[in-house]
């Protein structure tokens, strides 16, 4: 490992994607802790409620198998097992002794979706404190403990105990692909790390520090095992553990474990490493491998494209950045580079979705992109983690463009309004296309909840010569640092809807520093960094300070304003969010002469309830003052266009809205007229 200049680290976070590092390695920002950050907005604050009061415990208690199935799999499961699934009797099973009975409930990652609940659960309770939900939380983590216990080796999997306990990690004849041995553990040491941040409380910690300790006993360099995840997202989940314990070593006499934290990063290391090497040189250590669709099937050192499993591929990605970050490891920034930068610019869609294969929910290769596509919901939160670590890594604006188009589009898309039904894929053309109360992989509520709880600490953030950026434009008030040095930062704003924007700046003294706040790509005509999709925006950013305009002096994405700041300052940002015409690179054959609508970072959809038929309307080229744009009855901002074809008037939508009066029928783009 390369030495260290650590300076300082102020660890506070709830969520570890808002850890507040200020050291000698490659890190350029630190989010502002989430614990600092109080969201007021017009748009989020009733979302973020809902996750709360209703989404939070809808997940819970489907997990425990409260919900009436509404998909025909899930029928003929209650009546073949005589109860809906219930994730919490598998810890049940596995803490009353019972091994290899083939009684377990769900899939095999259903441990997995429960460490994942608890931890989008623990950063809503630092936003949201909630004494009901702790309760709740701290009864699963019991069941959970008592499940550990049962075993002396600290070992916890209940699918694999359950029915195949001689294949442990997938060894034996046994399948990693399938059972997410590793991946399972991974999610629970997230859990407990982020659990314990949220609450104080140690047990889950305790749990998830046993865990790890067997892990680092019996799998890495020889003559351990040779293993590496099935299903990428236990690297950063270890670098999380690692680095708790390393800035904060009075926590290790709270756990009742012995706690090894350089293990717990060497081991993520070995993880991320060892991908495309099955076997040592000399044959020995011969371990079952899964190409592409897990990452293994060459070095991620010479990895070129990001390829597989688009959610594996996007966790992969965000721990590589991480880790990469930390360790100033040039192999490591490289890497989550290219890996980024052939997403972003050859594979992720309009609305921020990734993975266009069906099968094996991959990728496809460069410029394939159809309508039709599958677009998980939980490869687009994977990937909006991956694009926040790159904008930590590297402080350039276009990394927090790509979060919003995603966060905005497809990640909202995943999720009704109501907070209780759920979309797994989000194509851009669907016919009766239905979001449901659960599912027989109900993956991506628990990963909605991770985003929902990490959201606030993505607003802001700070670089280490004092500098402060607002990343996204949510109303919310932030605390950055203490004493004298202490500022507050508050945005009031009517964004996604209108492009007003005021940021008000509160030192505890006059002080000089610089000030990056985020010029979005489509505000200047850059739909997308590398030309995937083109538009032309429909007027330009301006910025006043204390009412004075200023030059608007861009750099890696931020404008940045530097001066003396006081008690009372105010910035205006006024952001160009009326609608514009957006077009796909001519490398992407699926869209030929196709054209879609944005306004500001929300994409729209066209329903084929209230429309003329979609098939014989077009959209013209030129755009611009010819979509109107107005509210609705839901107060949602709709745009009217004149077909090109039929001159009848066609509705769009924000996409992320469709479908929410049942099954959906739309289509994002649209055959143009006039196009070159």
């Amino acid at each position: 490992m390369k030495a260290k200049n650590i300076i300082q680290i102020l660890l506070t976070s709830a969520s570890f994607a808002t850890l507040n590092i200020a050291t000698g390695n490659a890190q350029k920002l630190t989010p502002v802790d989430i614990k600092q950050v109080t969201v007021n907005d017009a748009f989020w604050s009733p979302k973020l409620n809902t996750f709360h009061t209703v989404t939070v415990y809808d997940v819970l208690d489907k997990l425990e198998g409260n919900y009436e199935p509404d998909r025909e799999d899930l029928i003929k499961e209650k009546e073949k097992l005589g109860h809906t699934r219930n994730a919490f009797l598998n810890f049940d099973r596995v803490a009353q002794g019972k091994k290899n009975t083939a009684e377990s409930d769900g899939p095999p990652w259903y441990d997995g979706l429960v460490y994942e609940s608890i931890r989008g659960a623990a950063d809503l309770l630092v936003s949201h404190p909630d004494k009901q939900l702790e309760k709740k939380l701290d009864g699963y983590i019991d069941r959970i403990a008592a499940a550990q216990a049962a075993d002396p080796d600290g070992y916890i999997n209940t699918y694999t105990t359950l029915n195949r306990p001689t294949q442990r990690w997938g060894t034996n004849g046994g399948d990693d692909r399938w059972q997410h041995d590793l991946y399972n553990a991974g999610m629970l040491v997230e859990a407990g790390v982020h659990y314990y941040n949220a609450t104080g409380k140690t047990k889950l910690l305790t749990v998830a520090v046993k865990m790890a300790g067997y892990m680092c006993k019996v799998m890495g360099d020889a003559p351990k095992l040779n293993l590496i995840p099935g299903h990428a997202g236990p690297e950063e989940a270890f670098f999380k553990l690692y680095l708790l314990f390393k800035t904060q070593s009075a926590i290790a006499a709270k756990v009742q474990a012995p706690v090894t934290p350089d293990a717990y990063l060497h081991l993520a290391k070995y993880w991320t490493e060892h991908r495309g090497a099955p076997a040592d040189a000399d044959g020995s250590r011969q371990r079952q491998q899964y190409g592409s669709y897990n990452q293994d099937d060459q070095s991620v050192f010479t990895q070129q494209t990001i390829e597989g499993h688009a959610v594996r591929a996007t966790l992969l990605g965000t721990g590589i950045a991480t880790i990469g970050a930390y360790e100033n490891d040039p192999r490591y920034i490289q890497t989550a580079n290219r890996y980024w930068d052939n997403m972003i610019g050859k594979r992720t869609f309009i609305t921020g979705g990734q993975g266009a294969i069906a099968d094996d929910e991959k990728f496809g290769k460069d410029y394939y992109l159809p309508q039709s596509a599958y677009l998980e919901t939980c490869a687009s939160v994977s990937a909006s983690f991956f694009s926040e670590r790159m904008n930590e890594l590297q402080a350039d604006g276009k990394y927090m463009d790509e979060f919003e188009r995603a966060l905005y589009n497809n990640i909202l898309s995943g999720i009704s309004l109501d907070g209780t039904h759920y979309n797994y894929e989000n194509p851009l053309i669907a016919t009766n296309h239905p979001r449901w109360v659960w599912h027989s992989c109900p993956c991506c509520p628990p990963m909605l909840l991770k985003m929902a709880g990490a959201l606030p600490g993505y607003i802001y953030a700070t670089d280490k010569q004092k500098g402060i950026y607002v990343n996204l434009f949510i109303g919310s008030t932030a605390n950055i640092g203490s004493g004298m040095g202490k500022l507050t930062i508050s945005q009031h704003t009517g964004y996604p809807w209108n492009g007003k924007i005021q940021i008000n700046i509160d030192p505890a003294k006059a002080d000089n520093f610089a000030l990056h706040v985020r010029i979005p790509g489509w505000a200047t005509g850059q739909e997308n960094p590398f030309g995937l999709y083109n538009s032309a925006s429909q007027g330009k950013p301006t910025l006043t300070v204390n009412g004075k305009s200023i030059p608007l002096l861009i750099e890696n994405g931020y404008a940045v304003i530097n001066r003396k700041w006081k008690k009372g300052d105010q910035i205006s940002l006024d952001l160009p969010v009326q609608p514009r015409i957006v077009t796909p690179n001519t490398q992407v054959a699926e869209l030929s002469n196709k054209l879609a609508i944005a306004a500001g970072p929300l994409v729209y959809a066209f329903e084929t309830k209230g429309n003329p038929p979609l098939t014989q309307s077009t959209l013209p080229a030129s755009g611009g003052g010819q979509l109107q744009q107005s509210k609705n009855a839901n107060g949602v901002n709709v745009v009217k266009v004149t077909s090109a074809a039929n001159k009848e008037t066609l509705t769009a939508v924000p996409f992320y809205s469709v479908g929410n009066d049942g099954k959906a029928s739309y289509q994002v783009w649209m055959n143009g007229v006039g196009q070159h």
